[in-house]
């Protein structure tokens, strides 16, 4: 497979205001959708499960999920842990219309988070990195609002598995070893695994998480 297309530069796409309007409009639009856009997630998948263990206990904790969308796993966090700061960003303020009560919500972009250095305790983004185009900008940011000995964790797919789903024009895949490099820039420890929805299911190679300490 051929992996050019995909990160080999990932500094030279630019989120330009048209390209980032387009991208707003698209998410806004995608909103109605709640088939293809849920609000809710399976609280028994295994990506709510690994995030949770890896960001450990959240009572009392600021936590930030980057690229929210609707806030389905802010959502079941929040049902979990009732006394934890949750927040959500996202560029779409129609998908932050979903998001329930008492989740935290801010409009923004991924490359310009509009909060202050180490405000978080920890952070969290799921199959939204993929939207941020200039992604290596978006991993710094990620970490700078994360507090040194923060933990962050980010779940998306692999660019060895390209061309398995339809995507639109601005989305980018990364390879475990790409995201890994990014977040050492920024991070004392990080690792990456493959995982799959299902505990129980073996990894196809499509969804990766990447786990790592500020």
């Amino acid at each position: 497979m051929n992996l050019k297309r995909f990160f080999s530069k990932p500094a030279d796409a630019q989120l330009t205001p048209e390209l980032r309007a387009r991208i707003q409009s698209s998410f806004d639009q995608a909103a109605s959708d709640e088939e293809h856009f849920p609000s809710t997630i399976d609280p028994r998948i295994y990506h709510v499960k690994l995030i949770r263990e890896h960001l450990g206990e959240l009572k009392g904790r600021r936590v930030l999920d980057v690229g929210c969308g609707k806030g389905r796993f802010a959502r079941v966090f929040q049902q979990q842990e009732p006394e934890a700061e949750l927040w959500g960003l996202d560029i779409s303020e129609e998908m932050l219309r979903y998001v329930p009560a008492g989740i935290h919500t801010r409009a923004g972009s991924m490359t310009e988070l509009p909060f202050p250095d180490g405000f978080f305790d920890s952070a969290y983004a799921t199959e939204s990195l993929e939207h941020a185009v200039e992604i290596e900008k978006a991993v710094a940011e990620i970490c700078r609002v994360v507090k040194t000995g923060g933990r962050i964790a980010i779940i998306d797919k692999n660019a060895e598995h390209w061309g398995r789903l339809h995507t639109p024009e601005w989305e980018k895949w990364f390879t475990p070893k790409q995201l890994e490099r990014m977040l050492r820039t920024h991070c004392s420890q990080v690792e990456s695994r493959l995982i799959s929805y299902w505990e129980d299911i073996e990894p196809d190679g499509l969804f990766v998480a990447w786990l790592a300490q500020k």
